[in-house]
């Protein structure tokens, strides 16, 4: 007798429940392939302890990620480098009805600083300003201790 297959969904999407095997069966994945994800830093996973924990919303995120890289046939890098310019929902075209009620939406886009063009001095300063910027969004990780 073949059992009806159900559905589990958490309480929100946002809290993580699926340790780092379990999301890699729900999105048919090895993973080693979520463990590139987050290396690039497509996805940030919390950690408790030392395990890998994914919400639903990151398994929206990676099922988007995944659609960009397959089916659009955008490479991870360039990928990272698009997703620095413009929100997730430009690049995949979503309406404004489906990416404000998305749980996997990620805005990872960060304004350049300008500056005028051929002042190497000013370059560099907008660059550093950049990457100082950068890095300060890359330490809100979500992190959670295991006590």
């Amino acid at each position: 007798m073949a059992r009806k297959k159900t559905e589990i969904q958490a309480i929100r999407s946002d809290v993580p429940i699926y340790p780092i095997g379990v999301a890699a069966k729900l999105l048919n994945v090895h993973p080693r392939t979520l463990r590139i994800y987050e290396k690039e830093g497509l996805v940030q996973p919390t950690l408790v302890g030392n395990r890998r924990m994914f919400s639903a919303d990151d398994i929206q995120w990676i099922t988007c990620l995944r659609t960009f890289i397959h089916e659009e046939g955008i490479s991870i890098p360039g990928l990272k480098k698009l997703l620095e310019y413009v929100p997730c929902w430009e690049v995949s075209d979503c309406p404004p009805e489906i990416h404000q009620n998305c749980g996997g939406r990620v805005d990872r886009a960060v304004p350049k600083t300008l500056h005028q063009v051929g002042d190497a001095v000013a370059k560099a300063e907008a660059k550093e300003s950049d990457t100082l910027k950068r890095t300060a969004t890359g330490q809100k990780k979500k992190h959670k201790s295991s006590g």
